[in-house]
């Protein structure tokens, strides 16, 4: 009797990962980073390279940082989302430029027109890294103490900015 219970409470087990696994949404990746002061950033700012964004002179409001790359068809694919909601809600739009050469970069912004206010060059992908960035594009709110509060991995859809982020960003207001 006991050579077939074995198995079954294994097969339960099992099954019951894989159910519980099933049932989660395949983007809802959890952030150690959630909670956590936003890193800093620290790094030349494109179409000013004299310039640095530092994530310490954001303090004292909500602003978003969006992870993007020219190489990376869905960044196109959200900028409208993205332009369109700094705009109608007055949020702080910044990017990070990750893994990609300056002058690639800057193209794809005169190309595709640049929602933001700055955006980091992150050449090497160390600040990324700190970020805990899976890949691109992925989007951060920031609260006014400087606390990621929330990670968007993949492409902004109108949807996931009204269901998810927008109730984020007022919330925090």
């Amino acid at each position: 009797m006991l050579r077939y219970l074995v198995p079954l409470a294994a097969f339960l087990a099992m099954a019951v990962f894989l159910a519980m696994g099933l049932s989660r949404d395949p983007r809802a990746v959890p952030s150690a980073m959630i909670d956590k002061p936003a890193p800093a950033i620290g790094l030349p700012v494109l179409l000013t390279p004299g310039q640095k964004l530092e994530v310490q002179s954001l303090r004292g409001q909500v602003w978003l940082l969006n992870v993007w790359a020219s190489w990376c068809g869905p960044c196109k694919d959200e900028l409208p989302v993205l332009r369109e909601a700094a705009r109608r809600h007055g949020i702080p739009l910044y990017g990070l430029n990750y893994k990609d050469k300056p002058e690639d970069a800057e193209a794809w912004l005169a190309r595709n027109g640049n929602p933001y206010i700055a955006s980091a060059s992150d050449i090497d992908g160390r600040v990324g890294i700190e970020y805990g960035v899976y890949g691109v594009p992925e989007t951060f709110v920031i609260d006014r103490d400087g606390r990621i509060r929330y990670k968007q991995l993949g492409l902004i859809t109108p949807e996931i900015w009204r269901d998810r982020i927008q109730p984020k960003i007022e919330a925090l207001r």
